[in-house]
């Protein structure tokens, strides 16, 4: 059986805000809580389960789209007024990059979690 990663659990403060701040952006569903979680289902089936907490580190999340997807997702963050980065340590303020092929930008979320779109995988 080959090895897949099925959840994830992300710490918030909100989460009910913070999943529809996911979905709203990444165009996905908010489904119903489950076992006082949110959780937010990915098209490749993974779910991230939003769980309030009162102190955790911000963690960093990769979404892997199409080309009409980003342009979508960039448009929405821009059209929020969102900061985005064309790297991790947010110092090419406005712009995209272009690693791999692809293009990719970094926004963080209202819990600090740095999210990352982009269109074409990391290569090793």
């Amino acid at each position: 059986m080959a090895v897949d990663l099925n959840h994830t659990i992300v710490p918030c403060r909100d989460k009910l805000a913070s999943a529809r701040f996911l979905a709203g952006l990444l165009d996905l569903e908010v489904q119903q809580e489950w076992g006082g979680f949110i959780p937010v289902q990915t098209a490749n089936g993974v779910t991230l389960y939003y769980m309030e907490a009162e102190d955790f580190r911000p963690i960093h999340y990769c979404f892997l789209v199409g080309d009409e997807e980003f342009d979508a997702i960039l448009a929405r963050v821009a059209g929020r007024g969102l900061t985005y980065w064309a790297d991790p340590g947010h110092r090419k303020e406005g712009e995209i990059n272009h690693l791999f092929g692809g293009r990719g930008f970094y926004f963080d979320d209202p819990d600090g979690h740095n999210l990352e779109v982009i269109t074409a995988p990391y290569s090793q």
